[in-house]
């Protein structure tokens, strides 16, 4: 049985400044729970319909009903179970590879998405601005699908960050170089903006490459890609070139 104290706690991390205050986020769904259970996450509590998970200790499991998972739950149709993880230190940047750089991203769905196109494309590291969208939201985390437990995520001062980076900073702008054109590197700096404005405009000082991706439509008429689009493409482009040499 889920007690009113645990419910409060629970509903409270829905805003960030519990979460930061308990130090505690939580996540919904057996996938995403496995996967933060099979990593350095630490499992704070799990609250559970079902007997799954039956190798933790019963005094980090809690069985509760269906109802008591509704009032629980961030999700419109509430999955099997919820647990609560410790939010981690965030971990230093090692900056080597491709790192992938936020500047205000405000939609928890992109951020998720973006998440797992990093993982997919093994961009271990992304630098976010401090008004990106917490990535411990319990929507990011749902839409990450378990990828949260294998790319670092940093909230920092983003242009002091690329005021001492020695990597090339690659901006992505409608009136940029061809995309198919370049000659694409291993190692860089790829700052994908904010959904409504782009990159701002104090960022765009700091890229030293602009880069777009050119539209192909007969009208020319789309006025902008989605963010989470536009970094697959992206990020999917300099793979390519460091595969073919390109």
């Amino acid at each position: 049985m889920v007690s009113k104290n645990q419910i409060k706690l629970i509903t409270s991390l829905q805003q960030k400044k519990y979460r930061k205050q308990h130090k505690l986020f939580f996540a919904e769904g057996i996938k995403v729970i496995q996967e933060l259970l099979n990593s350095n996450f630490e499992l704070y509590h799990l609250f559970t319909v079902e007997p799954v998970f039956d190798t933790l200790p019963s005094g980090k499991v809690t069985a509760i009903t269906e109802q008591e998972l509704k009032k629980i739950s961030a999700l419109t149709t509430p999955n099997t179970c919820l647990a609560l993880f410790y939010i981690p230190e965030e971990k230093p940047i090692t900056e080597e590879g491709l790192i992938l750089a936020l500047d205000d991203i405000r939609d928890p769905g992109n951020l998720g998405t973006i998440l797992r196109l990093s993982d997919w494309f093994g961009i271990t590291h992304i630098v976010c601005t401090n008004e990106t969208v917490d990535i411990y939201n319990p929507k990011v985390v749902q839409a990450t699908m378990g990828s949260i437990t294998r790319v670092n995520v940093v909230y920092t001062d983003l242009i002091a960050f690329l005021d001492q980076t020695k990597l090339p900073v690659f901006g992505t702008f409608m009136d940029g170089a061809n995309l198919y054109e370049q000659k694409l590197p291993e190692n860089g700096i790829i700052v994908m903006g904010n959904e409504a404005n782009g990159i701002s405009e104090a960022i765009e000082k700091k890229t030293t490459e602009r880069l777009s991706i050119p539209r192909f439509g007969n009208l020319q008429q789309t006025e902008s890609l989605n963010v989470a689009t536009a970094t697959a493409i992206i990020l999917s482009e300099f793979k390519r070139g460091t595969f073919s040499g390109k």
